[in-house]
């Protein structure tokens, strides 16, 4: 039998049989050969499985069909790197705040240079614009457009005034989407906004700390009545990219990348090297310092994992 992962717990999975709908409780049966030996999970939701039933409908997963993509955080459990947070995704939305918690640009490059680098298509939705004043729309519109520049798709939504919702929705329809951002920037109550009924937990905002309480504590597939549907996960500290040479980070900046055909050498790495494109290009703001900072934070991150 075929079907997909819908819930993943850690020992237990959800799996939907593709033919009738009906969805089974699952276990693992045998040993799986993971993408990667540092990865922690061999299951994620959004992969296609073969399973097999026995009694009392418990269903054994015996193998998994290959991904097209997937994104990965780095593991809570420092002995292990990475976990695989979502499989064979359509769109990946980052929910970006100016406050209440107020997102990092470093955050947001690395998820888009993840994207980049596990061919995901990102969209960058910019949350609560309701609740600012409007000098601080006008810093959001500014960071709109440096990405947009860059060319990537950007929306401003509010689930409380349902700004753009309509518009959200048919961006989503009819594909397997999934929302990240820091936790508290409104992952759940977006996802309540566009599809009534679910009422998935919501959290306040810590007063202490201006952040998020996790309120999704593992990875679900929820339906949308309009078509598609979103894995929603649990908040994601920090993303990851394992088994990447630093000399492959630059192929995940666009601009970066677009650059470097104008240094002088065709292996800048654009640090020091003389006659360098990109650091010409962060003189003059056409690069910006922001997104250089994450370059080479994920150049550094993979020298050293490459000396482990």
């Amino acid at each position: 039998m075929k079907g997909k992962i819908i819930k993943s717990t850690g020992s237990w999975y959800q799996v939907l049989e593709l033919e009738t709908n009906k969805i089974f409780e699952a276990r693992i049966r045998g040993k799986f050969k993971l993408i990667k030996t540092r990865l922690t999970n061999p299951l994620a939701v959004g992969d296609f499985v073969e399973f097999q039933l026995e009694q009392d409908d418990i269903a054994w997963i015996t193998k998994i069909e290959p991904r097209t993509n997937y994104l990965i955080r780095k593991s809570v459990n420092l002995s292990k790197e990475a976990h695989i947070i979502a499989s064979n995704i359509d769109l990946a939305c980052f929910i970006f705040t100016l406050k209440h918690p107020e997102t990092s640009l470093g955050f947001l490059d690395r998820f888009l240079a993840c994207c980049e680098a596990y061919n995901i298509k990102p969209l960058i939705l910019f949350n609560k614009i309701d609740v600012l004043y409007e000098e601080e729309i006008e810093i959001v519109k500014d960071v709109e457009f440096l990405y947009q520049e860059i060319g990537y798709d950007t929306l401003e939504i509010s689930s409380y005034s349902r700004l753009n919702l309509d518009q959200l929705q048919e961006l989503l329809k009819d594909r397997t989407s999934v929302f990240f951002g820091h936790s508290g920037c409104g992952k759940s109550t977006l996802v309540n906004a566009l599809q009534p009924g679910l009422n998935l937990k919501t959290s306040e905002i810590s007063d202490t700390h201006l952040k998020g309480k996790h309120t999704t504590t593992f990875a679900q597939m929820h339906f949308w009545d309009f078509g598609g549907n979103v894995i929603d996960t649990p908040g994601v500290r920090e993303f990851a990219m394992i088994d990447i040479e630093k000399e492959e980070v630059q192929h995940y900046f666009p601009e970066i990348f677009k650059k470097r055909e104008e240094c002088k050498f065709h292996n800048c790495l654009h640090i020091n090297e003389p006659k360098c494109a990109v650091i010409d290009a962060l003189e003059t703001e056409e690069i910006q310092h922001s997104r250089y900072a994450t370059y080479i934070k994920l150049m550094e991150e993979a020298e050293e994992a490459s000396q482990k």
